[in-house]
């Protein structure tokens, strides 16, 4: 099964690179600000940027990119869970044309010792009544076990599925001349003790604090 897939993706991302030769050398990209601007503060978070090492992007190739920790205010004797810390990854590419495109997930998380337990589909509507299809994942790295969500956002919708995202990707490039997609993941961990529902919770609560701000640092 996994080898088919990886043959379903390379023969989009071949089909996808002689679509865009036939179009020309130039993708259409729209304005955006830079990821480093998004705030730093969401709700009763604070972010504290954790830098991505030259080697890491070197891989990752050229991009925006961030990589943050979010904690929430310190109260006293906390329940399980409500100190817990909110990791915010987003990888923004202005153009997939030249060979750069965005590494999934389910490469990466295993490369960097992840082993996936379970996976699902989760929906979401933010405080703009935008309606959110995100994957969900249990992860652990023998030590840690972690919620995560991710998704691809592609051209103002949201995409849970690696394969659906090369397609959108494809059919924009044809249609609108544009090859540019991010991915957006959120990792929280589960404190000992935390039911994984609260853990889900809280990375969806943070999901929908943080989807209004995105079309301005990737364009819809």
């Amino acid at each position: 099964m996994r080898s088919l897939r990886l043959w379903v993706v390379v023969a989009l991302m071949s089909f996808t690179a002689l679509v865009l030769h036939v179009r020309g050398d130039v993708d259409r990209v729209p304005p955006s600000r830079p990821l480093s601007e998004l705030p730093q503060v969401l709700g009763t978070l604070t972010a504290v940027d954790v830098p991505i090492d030259d080697e890491a992007l070197a891989i990752l190739g050229k991009g925006d990119f961030l990589n943050r920790v979010y904690t929430p205010r310190i109260v006293s004797a906390p329940a399980p869970g409500e100190s817990a810390q909110i990791g915010l990854y987003i990888a923004y590419f202005p153009t997939q044309r030249t060979g750069q495109s965005i590494h999934s997930p389910q490469n990466c998380l295993p490369g960097a010792g992840w082993t996936f337990q379970s996976s699902g589909i989760t929906k979401f509507t933010d405080s703009t009544a935008k309606e959110y299809t995100v994957g969900e994942y249990l992860i652990t790295n023998g030590t840690a076990t972690e919620e995560a969500l991710y998704w691809y956002q592609v051209h103002g919708d949201s995409v849970a599925s690696d394969y659906k995202a090369k397609i959108y990707t494809l059919a924009d490039s044809i249609r609108y001349g544009r090859t540019d997609a991010a991915l957006v993941r959120i990792m929280t961990p589960l404190a000992p003790g935390e039911d994984r529902a609260k853990a889900r919770d809280r990375a969806v609560n943070f999901a929908r604090e943080l989807t209004p701000l995105l079309p301005t640092y990737i364009p819809n």
